[in-house]
C-alpha cells in the first residue's frame, strides 16, 4: 500500500508540475494588446521578442506566434518580431519602432501581406537583412515567412538577448510560477551542464587551433620586420640625422618589440590583431623615416599592400579582379602596381589552409583578425567582397567565434543593448528603400514609404 502511495504521489506531484509549466507558457505567450501607436508595438517587445496586433490574428495564430517566441528567446538573439495590421501607418515606421524601443537588435515587420526588416548593422550588416528578406519574401504565408525567416536570422546575427525579456512585471510571470518551472528544468540541469562544458571545451580546441595556424603566419611577418630593421642603414648619431628620424626610427623599434610581446601573449584569435596593428604602425614609421633621410615629400598613411602587407605601406590603389569575383580598388605597394599595370600577377601572400597554400583571403576564417589589424578603418569588407573570408566575416557569427577583430566594426552597442535614440537612422530607413528588399514600395530596393 505504501509503493502505491508513494506511486499515487509522484504522479500527482508530475501532474501539478506539468500544469504549472503550461500555466506559465499561457502567461509567457505573445501579448496581442490594442496598438494604436508605435509606443505599444515597442513596449510589448520590450517584455517579449514577438508582438501580434488584434487586427492582425488572423495571420499568424497564438500557437504560431509563441513558437516563434520560444525558437528567440531560447537562441538568446536580439530578433523582433511584429505582426501588423495592413492598414498599419507605415511612414518612417522602423525608424520610430527602433526608436520608441530603444534596444539595438534586429526588427522584422510583417504588415498585411508584406514583409520587411530592418537592423543594427551591429548586429546584422544591411547586405545581410537584403538577403534573408529577399529568401523569404515569395512566401504568402506568414507562418511559413516568418518562420523561415526567423531560423535564418538567428543563424547570422550577432548580440543577445535584451534584459528586460526575463524581467515581469503585473502582467508578467508570477514568481510561483518561476519557480515550479525552475524546479522542472532542474532535472534536466546536469545534461545541460555537461553539454555546455562540452560546447566550451570544443571551442577551446578550436581557437587554439586557430591561433596555432595564425603563429607561423605572425612569426613570418615578425622575423621579416626585424630583417627590414637589421638591413636599415640608420645610426641616431650619424651625420644629418635629426630629431624626427631619431622618433621614426624609435617607434619602429618600440613597434617591432611591442609586436613580439602581443604574439608572446596572445591567447586568442582575436589577440592577433594588436600585433599586426603594430607591425603596420611600425612600416609607417620607416617609411616616414626613409622620405626624410631622402628628402623626398612625407607619404600619406595608407594601408599596406593588398596582396601582401609585409610589402609595406601601398602607394596608391589600383583594380584588380580575384579569380571568379568582382572587380574592385586594392591599395598596392610600387612593385606590385607596376606588375597589374604590365598585366602580371602581383606576388600574393598565401598561408596554410585546410586545402593547401592559398591566398589569405581564400584561407578560412582565422585569419580575420590578422588582417584586420593591417587594414582598420572599415576598408576590409569592401576589399574581400565576394571571398571566402570576406564572406565570413559578413556575419555577426563570424565575431562570436573570432572576434570582431577585422576592422573597426566593433563599438557603440551590441545586440540587446538598450542605446534608447543613439543609433544609425541609416539602418532603419522605410519600407522597400534599400534595407530590407522587401516588397514594400515597389521594387527590390527603391520606392519606400
Amino acid at each position: 500500500m505504501k509503493v502505491v502511495s508513494s506511486a499515487r504521489s509522484l504522479l500527482s506531484l508530475v501532474a501539478a508540475l506539468v500544469l504549472a509549466v503550461l500555466a506559465l507558457l499561457a502567461a509567457g505567450a505573445p501579448r496581442a494588446d490594442a496598438a494604436t501607436d508605435v509606443s505599444a508595438v515597442a513596449e510589448a517587445l520590450r517584455d517579449s521578442p514577438v508582438y501580434v496586433d488584434p487586427e492582425a490574428r488572423g495571420q499568424l495564430s497564438q500557437a504560431d506566434a509563441h513558437a516563434l517566441q520560444q525558437q528567440i528567446e531560447d537562441a538568446g538573439k536580439p530578433l523582433f518580431i511584429a505582426v501588423l495590421p495592413a492598414g498599419y501607418p507605415m511612414a518612417d515606421l522602423f525608424t520610430d519602432l527602433r526608436t520608441a524601443t530603444g534596444v539595438t537588435g534586429a526588427y522584422a515587420i510583417r504588415l498585411g501581406d508584406r514583409f520587411d526588416a530592418r537592423a543594427d548593422s551591429s548586429v546584422l550588416s544591411r547586405t545581410a537583412v537584403q538577403n534573408l528578406v529577399t529568401s523569404v519574401r515569395s512566401e504568402p504565408d506568414a507562418s511559413a515567412q516568418l518562420a523561415d525567416f526567423t531560423d535564418r536570422a538567428l543563424l547570422n546575427m550577432g548580440g543577445s538577448a535584451p534584459a528586460s525579456w526575463g524581467s515581469s512585471d503585473g502582467d508578467g510571470v508570477s514568481q510561483t510560477a518561476l519557480i515550479t518551472a525552475g524546479v522542472v528544468l532542474a532535472a534536466g540541469g546536469a545534461g545541460a551542464y555537461t553539454l555546455v562544458r562540452r560546447n566550451r571545451r570544443r571551442r577551446a580546441d578550436e581557437q587554439r587551433a586557430a591561433l596555432d595556424r595564425l603563429r607561423v603566419v605572425v612569426d613570418e611577418d615578425i622575423t621579416a620586420f626585424g630583417e627590414e630593421l637589421d638591413r636599415l642603414d640608420f645610426h641616431p648619431a650619424e651625420p644629418g640625422a635629426d630629431d624626427a628620424m631619431r622618433a621614426d626610427y624609435e617607434r619602429a623599434l618600440d613597434a617591432y618589440e611591442q609586436a613580439k610581446s602581443a604574439m608572446a601573449s596572445a591567447a586568442r584569435p582575436e589577440d592577433v590583431r594588436g600585433v599586426t596593428e603594430a607591425l603596420e604602425d611600425g612600416r609607417f614609421s620607416l617609411a616616414l623615416l626613409a622620405a626624410r633621410r631622402e628628402g623626398r615629400p612625407l607619404p600619406e598613411r595608407r594601408p599596406p599592400c593588398f596582396f601582401d602587407p609585409r610589402h609595406g605601406p601601398s602607394v596608391g590603389d589600383a583594380t584588380w579582379t580575384p579569380t571568379g569575383g568582382a572587380t574592385r580598388e586594392v591599395p598596392v605597394c610600387a612593385a606590385d602596381a607596376t606588375r597589374l599595370a604590365d598585366g602580371r600577377d602581383p606576388v600574393i601572400r598565401e598561408v596554410d589552409s585546410d586545402y593547401g597554400r592559398r591566398p589569405y583571403w581564400e584561407a578560412g576564417p582565422a585569419y580575420g583578425p590578422w588582417a584586420g589589424g593591417y587594414f582598420g578603418g572599415g576598408i576590409l569588407p569592401g576589399l574581400l567582397v565576394g571571398t571566402m573570408l570576406g564572406s565570413m566575416m559578413a556575419t555577426p557569427s563570424y565575431a562570436h567565434a573570432y572576434g570582431d577583430g577585422y576592422g573597426d566594426f566593433g563599438g557603440g552597442y551590441d545586440g540587446g543593448d538598450v542605446s534608447g535614440a543613439d543609433f544609425d537612422p541609416g539602418d532603419f530607413g522605410g519600407f522597400g528603400d534599400g534595407g530590407g528588399g522587401g516588397d514594400f514600395g515597389g521594387g527590390d530596393f527603391g520606392g519606400g514609404f
